[in-house]
Formats: C-alpha cells, structure tokens, sequence
C-alpha cells in the first residue's frame, strides 16, 4: 500500500532521529546550507574520490573495454534508483536512502568479489572455513567513509567524511548476498565496529534495509543483461532461464520471444520493475520487507542460475587467475618495501614503479607517522590509522591501499612491476 511505512521513516518524529544524525564530531557549516543531513552525506559521498574511483572497477566482468557492460558506478546508480522508487512508494525517506545507496560500495576491491577474496586470503591468518573474515567490503565501505576518504573544507583542509550514524550503518550493513524474509530494522544503535560477519546484523533504518534488498534486485537483473553481451550464455542456459520464469512467476513462451502474463516482452527492466511492484506490494511494517512467495523463489532460483552460468563461468575463472595474480604482486612487493617505509627511503625502493611509488607513497603520508612534515605542508587532517612498525598493521595498510585501486590502475601497477 502507498506510504504504507509513513509512521516508521526515519525523520524528526522518530525516536531514532537523534542518533541517525548523530556524527562523530561537528561538521563545519557554511551559514547558508538548505541541505538537510543526509542531502549533505550524500553530496559528500558523491564528490569522494573512492566514488570517482567506481566507474573503473569491475561490477562482474573484469577491467570490461565494452562501454555499455557495467562498471561498480553504475550498479551503485542502478541500486539508487531501486531503493528511492521503493522508498519513495512506501514513504520512507528518499535523502536517507538515496545516500547509502550511492555509497554503498566506495570500499569494493578492484576486480569485484574475487578481489575482496584476494585480500581476505592474504590478510586471514586463523585456519579454517569458519574464520571470520578479515577483508569484507561492506565494512570496508564504512572504514573508507570514516578514515580514507577526504574532502576540503571551506579553509583548504582535507578531512574525512564524517557522514551520519544512519548512512554509515547502512554501508556496513547492506549485504544484499543473503536470502531473508520479512527484513526489519534492529532496534539498538550498537557500536558499528562490533559488526564482524557481513549479512549478519540488519541495518538501523528501514531505509537501510530497502538498500539491501535493491542490491540484490539491481545486481540479478543486469547481470544477466551483460552476459548476453558477451555471449557466456549458451542455448541450454538458456532454456533454463525460460524454465525458471516461466515455473516462478508465470511468464511463459509464446513463439520466439518470452512474454508476460500482461503481454510484456520480457527483458531486463521488466523484471526488475516486476520485483519492485511485488516488494512494494507485499512489505508492511508489521511483516517487514517481504517478496510473495513465487517471487521470492524466483530470485533465489536466479541467483543460483547466475551462480551457476555466470560468475562460475570458465572465461571469468580465467581472468580470476591473473587478477589474483596482479594483486599478489602488488601485495608482496609492497610488504617488501617495509623497511624502507620506516626509514623514510620509501621513494627509493619503488623507484623502478613511479605510478606505484608515488600513489603509495602519499598514502603512508596520509594515514601513517611517514612523513609528519610533508601531512601538515599538504594540510591532510586525517587520522594515523597504520603503524609502520607494526607488521600486522603495515599489511593492513597495504591491503586497504590495494582495495583502493580500479582494475585499469592495479594491471597499470603490476605492468610496472613485471616489465624489464
């Protein structure tokens, strides 16, 4: 029903108000801002650079050359544009759910979830499958807004983010990978660094928890698009594509193309539309954000067929194998250069890797104790988050450098690195 969530927004009349806009310091004021908080994070999200940075990192197809296949920027507008359609029906709000869409990803590894399970592999030093991860990107999405990411304030100085409770929340908390029911928002404002296992804590608002489950819409309905493009889907996939549409959510073969029970010729935005109707249709407050049960089946059917056809495909595995290599080049020659870094002799060690020297060597100036003189010359305000000395914190420097990276600059680097 329209505006069926009105008493449940996250605005001035709930009792989670004060702590969705709560910032961990005061943010500067300009004297004339019309914005309200979140209309702020969002302008501050969107003029970051690890937003810039999205446009070049891979979605599913890695470091693609096909300018219509989709890029991370591009999901990340995509699941904007679901989440405020939903929100805007349900009469949540919009500005709150259009900023954890548009920054949901800022903290995404190059070369999509094979890359994020690159680092985790490098960093995870406990044996065993059920070790918790050390490298997700959903938290490394709120550790980018809370200490890398930078933008100059009205006197020149680069500082963080500093974005609100509710948007942070919803960075860490937007994992679209898990399949649930009845989605609902968690009652306490815990302490989002408590946050150990991605999928496993909901978010604070309901307009984080539309986030979630846009994600999941917008990634199954083009992803499938973009597999057609470049032709990793074979005749048998799909028929069972036909297969689960047709046995899910009643649209059926009708001659050569497939057509809704409407009339609609079936493509992407079809479906997604479709699965936008029937989430609007069947949440309310009291049951929470729910699909109906064959639409429900249908994604989960969908995201086993992509799982299957897709993101398994042999071609993917391939590249897989180079980009694990690419960035455990980037991660050994790096860690090699520790000593170097402590004695402020970085420049040297890398010398042979200008583009890798020079990127890297203004991170340790940004978020370590590197080089004090040169952080207060270029006026960085941000935090010492590593410690040189430290191995264990070294390499994570390291890791959250390289998760930084598109996939054309990390390929760039390694180039660098294995030419002679």
């Amino acid at each position: 029903m329209r505006q069926a969530f009105a008493t449940v927004r996250c605005d001035s009349l709930s009792r989670k108000w004060e702590q969705a806009i709560r910032r961990e310091t005061n943010i500067y004021g300009r004297g004339n801002d019309i914005r309200t908080a979140f209309e702020r994070d969002y302008t501050r999200l969107l003029h970051c650079q690890a937003y810039r940075r999205l446009k070049h990192k891979t979605q599913v197809f890695f470091a693609p050359h096909n300018d219509h296949v989709c890029t991370r920027m591009e999901h990340v507008l995509h699941v904007a544009s679901v989440a405020t359609t939903i929100a805007k029906y349900l009469g949540l709000n919009e500005q709150l759910t259009e900023s954890i869409a548009i920054g949901h990803d800022i903290g995404h590894a190059p070369f999509g979830h094979h890359g994020e399970d690159c680092l985790n592999a490098l960093m995870r030093q406990k044996p065993g499958a059920n070790a918790p991860k050390k490298f997700w990107h959903e938290r490394n999405s709120l550790f980018f807004a809370d200490y890398i990411e930078t933008l100059q304030t009205p006197d020149g100085a680069e500082r963080p983010l500093n974005l609100t409770y509710a948007v942070r929340d919803g960075l860490i908390c937007h994992c679209g990978e898990i399949d649930q029911q009845g989605i609902r928002p968690r009652d306490d404002a815990m302490p989002l660094y408590d946050i150990k296992r991605p999928g496993q804590v909901q978010p604070y608002t309901w307009e984080g928890c539309v986030v979630k489950l846009s994600d999941k819409i917008a990634f199954l309905g083009r992803d499938i698009e973009d597999a057609r493009t470049y032709h990793i889907l074979d005749m048998g996939s799909y028929r069972q594509l036909r297969e689960i549409v047709a046995e899910t959510v009643g649209i059926t073969r009708n001659g050569k193309p497939l057509t809704h029970r409407s009339g609609k010729a079936v493509n992407t935005t079809v479906l997604i539309n479709d699965m936008i109707v029937d989430l609007c249709e069947q949440s309310t407050p009291q049951t929470g954000l729910c699909f109906s049960d064959h639409y429900f089946r249908f994604i989960t059917e969908l995201k086993r067929f992509s799982f299957a056809n897709i993101y398994n495909h042999w071609r993917l595995r391939e590249f897989q194998k180079y980009a694990s290599n690419v960035i455990g080049t980037l991660h050994d020659t790096l860690m090699r250069a520790q000593a170097f870094a402590q004695n402020g002799r970085l420049p040297r060690a890398l010398a042979q890797y200008p583009k890798l020297g020079k990127t890297f060597d203004d991170w340790l100036v940004r978020y370590t104790n590197y080089a004090p003189d040169r952080k207060t010359a270029r006026r960085y305000q941000t935090p010492v988050v590593f410690d040189l000395a430290d191995n264990e914190s070294y390499q994570k420097c390291v890791i959250e450098y390289i998760s930084g990276m598109t996939d054309q600059f990390a390929i760039e680097c390694y180039e660098e690195i294995i030419s002679f």
